[in-house]
């Protein structure tokens, strides 16, 4: 078993971690209520790991996961992933989420056709929910059938994959944000 290593960042929504090895990343914790919370977690899902300062290939995940949640358009594909710890199903569904583009979704069911068994679908879903390096591993990029958001495991949940889908220019075949406001409580058009 590699030896693990974690360390807190700040983004623009609030203080993430992440987990390494020497294979590479092998945690991304997005925020909870807090810092303590979020290490407190971190703690929780990687109990060998020890606190340490960035290793470089860390480093450069930690730059392009605080641009894409600032509102850069980033591709983190590049980034090294130890997925040793992985059940063989998850590898062979997270390999082909991690070669959906920036912009681009593809839904369970297509990963599952993918995967040679259109009736997994439902466990490619649960693959998704159990992904740990979440953006690292873009399981935002995956949505339910008909183009529906699906779940995010992930803290502010579908919000959250609404707005990373949006910073991506990806345009989900589901409701938007306005869409499930009331009729009075919509922006008005000018003009």
């Amino acid at each position: 078993m590699m030896e693990q290593r974690f360390a807190l960042f700040e983004t623009t929504i609030g203080t993430c971690a992440i987990v390494w090895t020497a294979r590479g990343i092998c945690g991304v914790q997005l925020p909870e209520r807090d810092t303590a919370a979020t290490r407190a977690r971190v703690q929780r899902r990687h109990p060998t790991a020890v606190e340490a300062v960035p290793t470089a290939e860390a480093r450069r995940a930690i730059d392009g996961i605080v641009a894409l949640l600032a509102g850069e358009k980033r591709d983190l594909a590049d980034i090294a992933i130890d997925d040793e710890r992985q059940a063989d199903f998850n590898k062979r569904v997270y390999a082909i989420a991690r070669e959906i583009q920036p912009g681009r979704t593809m839904t369970y069911g297509e990963i599952a056709e993918r995967l040679g068994d259109k009736t997994l679908a439902r466990a490619v879903g649960q693959a998704m929910g159990e992904n740990p390096t979440p953006l690292v591993m873009p399981c935002h990029r995956v949505l339910a059938a008909g183009g529906k958001t699906g779940g995010f495991s992930a803290s502010g949940g579908v919000i959250t994959k609404l707005r990373l889908l949006t910073i991506e220019g990806a345009q989900p075949g589901g409701p938007t944000l306005f869409d499930r406001l009331p009729l009075a409580a919509q922006p008005r058009r000018r003009g």
